[in-house]
């Protein structure tokens, strides 16, 4: 990948100083350093977004199916689960 842009920033001096300091106690070079955790972000917001792409279909199927009536009251997963809750505990 060839490098051809310049990246210009202001931060604080302090954070300057004791980033640079910890990028030449790790031998490496702050470019590479920066370079790093800007894919990483770059990563991080593709992840987060696909994410809530995916949990927006999910609600969007659910909305469609209790539209339709597919759905269950909350009355019905009580019943469902304590009707398995007593076979569960008459196995034991």
């Amino acid at each position: 990948m060839s490098k051809q842009a310049v990246f210009t920033m202001k931060l604080e001096s302090d954070l300057r100083e004791q980033f640079m300091a910890e990028a030449e106690a790790a031998h490496r070079p702050a470019s590479q350093i920066v370079r790093e955790m800007m894919r990483q972000f770059v990563q991080a917001q593709r992840e987060s977004r696909e994410y809530e792409a995916f949990l927006q279909r999910k609600v969007d199927i659910a909305r469609v199916s209790i539209s339709r009536g597919d759905g269950l009251t909350n009355d019905e997963v009580e019943a469902e689960f304590a009707s398995r809750r007593g076979r569960a505990a008459i196995q034991e």
